[in-house]
């Protein structure tokens, strides 16, 4: 097919995510795809400034990569992990439990960041059932939070500005809290009343939520460390099981390994994905400690209730694995403090207001963005973005060049004029 009668055929037929079928947005055909770039046609190489949402951190056809896939290919490409097991998904667990929090030391492989969501809220629940209390069934988070798409991790989003606000009604009913503030001279006075949230619902709350240090997708909001200190304290003062949703903030993000880390705080479940891989094959973990695994095992069902068929998928393991070596026998620290220092280019730009944390870029303006005329912006820079609601952001992959944040830059500045 030609490239017309791809898109053609792509904009009849296929859905693409938050999209309209009867009214479709513009989509461009991707060719090619190498280091931190893709191939548009008609276009040519732009900078991915986005990181195919966050995931692709080692850059596309990386060498070992690409050779982790192949040689895995040669043995098998997947197999049921019920009652079996393989080498693949032994040795991943094994670098998770090495590179998580200590004490997280049970692994739950899921296929998609949003399953691992749902594992970990179903951990928590049946983790209070264990210790005879059914009636603990909600969950206390915050506003401006996003945990997916699946029914109860919408139920987590925020309820009121967030993507799933439609479903209200629908979804289980969750005790939200203030959203974190952004200054570390606001914290006390934010934690007091969350506090007091806490324990008000404490009788029916199963387990507390939340993105550490960064909501994403809820509106890219960053929020001082010592709220995880809180959360912590919240969680153990009220029996609740912490969970962490690192999708998005895990493997170096944010500037420490785990977000978790700036604050030296453990989770009872921390939940990873879309980096996890190095964006080559969908897989995602939920990482628990013993005591949690415990619990759950002594509900009424003896085992934790979840099972999908491409749990453990050998591919997306071996490949997930020699993406955490190339982070641990790399320099990620460096390449996530020198896109941060290129990023500060962004303060330049007349915006509501512009932020930056580890390898982030965020530029919020004054009304929603025009998508489809800051994506044509962007793309006269050499920079693919996708902008949403009002913010207009970079989450680029770490194999970035200076030349290439520079470029990214240039890019955001000019969706921002026209957008």
């Amino acid at each position: 097919m030609t490239p017309e009668a791809l898109l053609a055929f792509d904009r009849e037929h296929l859905w693409h995510p938050y999209t309209s079928m009867t009214d479709p947005t513009p989509t461009r055909l991707v060719t090619g795809a190498s280091g931190s770039r893709i191939t548009l046609d008609g276009v040519g190489e732009v900078v991915d400034g986005m990181a195919s949402w966050w995931s692709v951190i080692h850059g596309y056809r990386h060498p070992v990569l690409d050779e982790a896939v192949r040689r895995q290919l040669d043995r098998m490409s997947h197999v049921m992990f019920g009652g079996l097991t393989h080498e693949p998904a032994v040795e991943l667990a094994r670098r998770l439990i090495d590179l998580t929090p200590a004490g997280l030391d049970r692994v739950f492989l899921a296929d998609s960041g949003s399953v691992s969501v749902e594992v970990a809220m179903k951990m928590a629940l049946q983790y209070q059932r264990g210790f005879g209390r059914p009636e603990r069934t909600r969950f206390l988070t915050v506003r401006g939070g996003y945990h997916g798409d699946t029914f109860d991790c919408m139920s987590v989003c925020d309820p009121d500005g967030g993507m799933h606000a439609m479903w209200s009604g629908v979804l289980p009913e969750q005790v939200f809290g203030e959203r974190p503030p952004r200054l570390d001279g606001e914290v006390d006075s934010w934690a007091a009343g969350f506090r007091s949230l806490a324990a008000e619902h404490e009788d029916r709350l199963a387990g507390l939520i939340v993105e550490p240090l960064l909501q994403g997708a809820g509106g890219m909001h960053p929020y001082p460390a010592d709220c995880l200190t809180v959360f912590r304290e919240v969680a153990d003062e009220h029996g609740l099981v912490l969970v962490f949703d690192e999708i998005a903030t895990g493997f170096g993000r944010t500037g420490t390994l785990f977000a978790a880390e700036a604050a030296g705080v453990t989770p009872d479940v921390l939940c990873v994905g879309k980096a996890l891989t190095g964006g080559y094959l969908s897989l995602a973990a939920a990482v628990c400690t013993a005591e949690v695994a415990r619990g759950l095992s002594a509900s009424e069902s003896g085992v934790l209730m979840h099972g999908p068929t491409f749990m453990g998928n050998p591919l997306a393991c071996a490949v997930a694995s020699a993406s955490l070596d190339l982070l641990a026998s790399g320099d990620w620290t460096r390449d996530v403090r020198r896109i941060n220092t290129g990023l500060q280019a962004l303060h330049a730009i007349d915006a509501v207001e512009v932020r930056t944390l580890g390898a982030v870029g965020v530029v919020q303006l004054d009304h929603a963005v025009d998508v489809v005329k800051a994506t044509e912006a962007a793309l006269a820079q050499g920079v693919w973005l996708r902008p949403f609601r009002d913010l207009i952001y970079t989450m680029p992959p770490y194999v970035c060049t200076d030349d290439d944040i520079a470029a990214i830059c240039a890019g955001i500045t000019a969706a921002a004029e026209v957008g």
